[in-house]
């Protein structure tokens, strides 16, 4: 599945991030990946992955951070929010809500 990006003109750190996150998402077919900036110093990644079922918050990141760290830090800097979820796990999920209908950023 594509990798959705929630802006009309992403910049170039959003791509770089974009296109680090490709990995995973060769590895993870299944997996729906979202990406936007929620101000000038915030990226949110949202990962819903079928695979994660069973796994700790501790595993479900390494792979999504394996494919992250090929970043220059000041890239990899710029996630603030990374929420990784099962299918199941939306339907509950306060951060998922969040992650759908995101606050105004102040900055």
């Amino acid at each position: 599945m594509a990798i959705k990006l929630r802006t009309q003109r992403p910049d170039k750190l959003l791509k770089k991030i974009v296109s680090a996150l490709r990995e995973y998402e060769s590895l993870h077919p299944s997996a729906t990946i979202d990406v936007y900036r929620q101000n000038s110093l915030s990226v949110r990644i949202r990962v819903i992955d079928p695979q994660f079922r069973g796994q700790s918050r501790v595993e479900r990141e390494e792979d999504i951070w394996q494919a992250l760290y090929q970043l220059p830090e000041e890239t990899m800097a710029e996630v603030s929010f990374l929420l990784l979820l099962t299918p199941h796990e939306t339907k509950d999920s306060v951060a998922n809500a969040e992650f759908e209908n995101p606050r105004r950023s102040r900055l």
